[in-house]
This record gives structure tokens, C-alpha cells and sequence, in this order.
């Protein structure tokens, strides 16, 4: 009678689904994976694309526990490399090649989703209610909405674990369903250790300083650089080139609807680390990562700085501006 009882249960136990791993399950084991880790080191390639284009990049995320970050993102097709470093609450964009940082008052990377951070990805997957999960062969993938505040296009992402719940890839689509960001991870070590001074800036900036070479030739801007997307009943007024002794930047002035300046320099190294404050937050561009404020976006693209100002436009009107800038030689 015990045994048929017992049946019976494990029989309806069966039928109800219990066991089962459904979205639950998989949020709950993804969650604590990551937040019972004290640190972790996150190796993978991120592919960016734009149109046609396709920007690769090499990427390393470091984490510490009390909220200390270290992105180092280096560009596959030119060997750019940025580093987005959170040190003390402070967050810093540095580019060791031009021996200089961004400073920014921001609460990056918690103000938005962000496809290669881990805490980033796990709270976008537990504050969607409407999250799903499924196998695919021979994984779990998770589909759950984004928060991009700068790139409203940008709607869900699939996030692909092995049968343990590694994470394995991330894929962010747009609202046409169409692939914009790939994330592959390689490997994540949830024991890493890493040195006192890791994620300081004062170890950046001796890193970058001992690599500055002294005769560094000064590059120069041959020519500008126009965008190939201008907003509806906006056009081109003015290109004032200024040359002094300190500069060679050229300033494009666009009249319209959405009027705005874009101002464009060869990106020369600074003889000495030089910071930069920016009251905004970093921005990945397809081949750089930007500084966005209020109503302006700065960033370093094919040796070249540009700034890009507007009263009138969204930020997310400014980015597409910025990527679309195309390709100019410079001459030394």
C-alpha cells in the first residue's frame, strides 16, 4: 500500500511539473551565482554592428566587491584601446595612447544595462516579469528586456547558458529584431584576485606614461569629416577651419530644425595625464567609447576628437549623428 501510495505522488509530483527548470529557477541561480561572488575576471570578444559595418572588440571585465570596475576594450580592426574604471564611487573613460581620461559624476554601471557587466545583466533578467526562458540545443537561453536611456532602439537581449548556468553569450536587438551588440564569453573566473592598486587611476596613468613615446610625432587634420545622417530639414552653413600655434580643429556648423556644431581636432597625446571632468556618463559608440552630457558628446574616433553640440537634440539623436561619421587620412 506504501509503495502504491508513493508512486501515486511521485506520479502526480510528475504531472504538476514540479522540478521542472523554468524561468524562476534559472533567475535565481544566475542571481546568486553573481552575487556571492566577491570578484570576478570576464574575458570574451564584443561585436558591434552598425549597417553594414561590424566593430570587434577584445574586452576584459574585472570586478571587486564594493563596486570597484575595470573594462579594458581594444578595438580589433585599429588596436584602440579605452579602459572604463570605477575607483572610490569615481568613473573614469581613459585612453592610455593619448595619455588622458574622462572624469564623470555618474552611477555607471547600475543607470543602464550594459550587454558584458554581470550585475547589469542579472537585474535586467530579474526585474522583467515577463522574462522567458528555453532550452536550444542543449541550452537555457533567457530573452529579457534592456534599459538603454541612450539608444531607445534597442529593445531585448537572449542571454545563452550552458546546462550549469554559465553565461555564455549575449545578444542585444532592436526593436526590428535585428542584432546589435554580441557578447562571447571565453571564460569567467569567480575567485579572481587582483593586486591593492589594481583599480586605481594612479596605476593607469603610470601605465600610460611609461608607454608615452617622447618623440611622438604631432598628427594634423587633412580634411573634415561630415556625417552621413543629418536630421530632416537640417543642412550645413558654415566649416571654419582655426589654426594656431596650440590648434588645428575644424568646426562645422549645421542650421535646421535640429541645428548643431561638430567640432573636429587630431587627437595629439598630452605631455602629461591629463583628466578631463564630464558631468554625464560614458557612451559606447560602435568604435569608441563616448562622453555624453547634457546636451553634448565627446569622443576620439580614427585619431581623430570630435565634440558634438546641440541645444535641440536627444542624446540618442546625437549618437546616431556620431556613428555615422565616416573615415579621413591624417597627415603628420
Amino acid at each position: 500500500m506504501k509503495k502504491v501510495l508513493f508512486l501515486s505522488i511521485a506520479i502526480l509530483l510528475l504531472m504538476c511539473g514540479c522540478g521542472k527548470f523554468d524561468i524562476t529557477k534559472a533567475k535565481d541561480e544566475f542571481k546568486n551565482k553573481v552575487n556571492t561572488a566577491k570578484s570576478y575576471e570576464l574575458k570574451g570578444n564584443m561585436e558591434i554592428y552598425n549597417n553594414e559595418d561590424t566593430f570587434k572588440y577584445d574586452i576584459v571585465v574585472s570586478y571587486q566587491k564594493d563596486d570597484n570596475y575595470k573594462v579594458t576594450m581594444v578595438n580589433q580592426n585599429n588596436n584602440h584601446e579605452q579602459i572604463i574604471l570605477k575607483d572610490a564611487g569615481n568613473v573614469y573613460v581613459v585612453t592610455p595612447s593619448l595619455n588622458k581620461s574622462f572624469k564623470f559624476e555618474s552611477e555607471w554601471p547600475d543607470n543602464s544595462s550594459q550587454s558584458y557587466i554581470l550585475a547589469s545583466l542579472v537585474n535586467d533578467v530579474i526585474n522583467d516579469d515577463t522574462a522567458t526562458l528555453k532550452e536550444k540545443d542543449g541550452k537555457y537561453v533567457i530573452t529579457a528586456k534592456v534599459n538603454y536611456p541612450h539608444n531607445k532602439s534597442l529593445e531585448k537581449q537572449e542571454l545563452t547558458f550552458d546546462k550549469k548556468m554559465n553565461l555564455e553569450k549575449v545578444v542585444v536587438y532592436d526593436t526590428n529584431n535585428n542584432a546589435k551588440i554580441k557578447v562571447k564569453i571565453n571564460n569567467i573566473d569567480y575567485k579572481a584576485k587582483y593586486k591593492d592598486d589594481y583599480f586605481k587611476l594612479n596605476t593607469l596613468i603610470d601605465e600610460a606614461e611609461e608607454n608615452q613615446e617622447e618623440d611622438e610625432e604631432t598628427m594634423e587634420l587633412e580634411e573634415a569629416v561630415y556625417p552621413l545622417y543629418v536630421p530632416a530639414n537640417t543642412y550645413l552653413k558654415s566649416e571654419d577651419k582655426v589654426t594656431d600655434e596650440n590648434t588645428d580643429r575644424t568646426i562645422l556648423t549645421f542650421n535646421g530644425d535640429k541645428s548643431f556644431i561638430l567640432v573636429e581636432e587630431a587627437a595629439n597625446a598630452s605631455k602629461e595625464f591629463e583628466i578631463i571632468p564630464v558631468s554625464g556618463d560614458p557612451l559606447l559608440l560602435t568604435d569608441s567609447v563616448a562622453a555624453l552630457s547634457n546636451n553634448s558628446l565627446t569622443w576620439t574616433s580614427n585619431n581623430i576628437d570630435y565634440y558634438l553640440t546641440s541645444n535641440n537634440l536627444a542624446s540618442d539623436e546625437l549618437m546616431t549623428i556620431a556613428q555615422s561619421m565616416g573615415n579621413v587620412a591624417l597627415e603628420k
